[in-house]
């Protein structure tokens, strides 16, 4: 399986796109990705396809995050 690579303009634009698909899972699956992370870091819940690239994306969604609020710190 091969994994589609998107390149977006900005690092806004891809915290938007990260931040939608993890709406996408937490409204699948009734829960905010924090504690889906908590859990899923926890091994309390399995590893089904769906629970791995949720957790890569929100692992994604925080070091974009990061990436963003270490810049503006930078330039304030």
């Amino acid at each position: 399986m091969q994994k589609k690579i998107t390149e977006y303009d900005s690092s806004i634009d891809a915290l938007v796109a990260v931040a939608k698909r993890l709406r996408g899972y937490e409204d699948l699956f009734h829960m905010a990705s924090e504690e889906f992370f908590d859990k899923f870091s926890k091994g309390l819940l399995e590893d089904n396809i769906d629970f791995v690239e949720w957790s890569n994306d929100y692992e994604h969604y925080m070091a974009i995050r990061l990436a963003i609020e270490r810049h503006l710190q930078n330039v304030a």
